[in-house]
C-alpha cells in the first residue's frame, strides 16, 4: 500500500454543509488517510439534515477510521505527530473565534492546539453566518497566522444573509496540497 499523508478531517456544527463536505471526503479518502475528528455538537445533535448517529456512521465509513470523539482522543495528535494536515470542514464562526483566541476546550480546538505544537498545517473551510460581522476580525487573525490556511471562500447569499461566508468545499484538496508546501492557495476570495 502506498504511503498516504494523514489528514485529520474535523467537523463542527454547520449541519447544512455536511453533505457537501461528505461528498468531497469520498474523493479525499482516495488520496489521503482520513481520521475523522468530531465536535460534541456533531456527535449529539439530530437536525433536519439527519441524525447524529447517521452522520457518525457515514463519516467513519468514508474515512475507514473511527472518529476522535473527545479531548482525550485528540490530545495525542501533538505528541505522537499523528497528522500531516488538519482540515476543519465545516468550521463554524464559534470554532474560528476559539482558534483565533487560543481557546482549546473542545475536541476540534484541542486538535488544532496539538497540530500547532508540531508546526504542521491547519486548513480551515469556513461556514459561518457572521463572517463579515463579528467574526471578521477572527478570520483576519487566522489569515495572518503561521500554519493556518483557508479554503477559498465567499458570500453564499449576499442578499438574504449579507454577513454569511462559506468555503468552496470543492477546493479542499487543492488547499491541502498548497498547505503541505507551506503556501496559501490563491485566490482566497471567490
Amino acid at each position: 500500500m502506498e504511503n498516504k499523508k494523514t489528514v485529520g478531517l474535523a467537523f463542527t456544527g454547520s449541519y447544512c454543509t455536511f453533505s457537501k463536505v461528505l461528498n468531497e471526503a469520498v474523493t479525499l479518502s482516495e488520496k489521503y488517510n482520513l481520521i475523522p475528528i468530531l465536535s460534541d455538537n456533531c456527535l449529539k445533535t439530530d437536525t433536519r439534515f439527519g441524525t447524529a448517529e447517521e452522520f457518525v456512521g457515514k463519516i467513519e465509513d468514508i474515512c475507514h477510521n473511527s472518529a476522535m470523539k473527545s479531548i482525550k482522543d485528540a490530545e495525542p495528535i501533538g505528541p505522537k505527530k499523528l497528522l500531516d494536515v488538519l482540515l476543519i470542514a465545516p468550521c463554524t464562526g464559534n470554532t474560528i473565534a476559539k482558534i483565533a483566541n487560543g481557546i482549546a476546550d473542545t475536541t476540534v480546538t484541542l486538535a488544532v492546539k496539538s497540530q500547532l505544537r508540531n508546526n504542521r498545517p491547519i486548513v480551515i473551510a469556513v461556514s459561518t453566518n457572521d463572517g463579515l460581522g463579528a467574526n471578521a476580525v477572527n478570520i483576519g487573525k487566522l489569515l495572518a497566522r503561521k500554519n493556518m490556511y483557508m479554503v477559498p471562500f465567499g458570500q453564499d447569499d449576499c442578499v438574504g444573509k449579507e454577513n454569511s461566508l462559506v468555503a468552496d468545499f470543492s477546493m479542499m484538496s487543492a488547499t491541502i496540497e498548497k498547505a503541505l508546501e507551506g503556501k496559501q492557495i490563491q485566490p482566497v476570495l471567490v
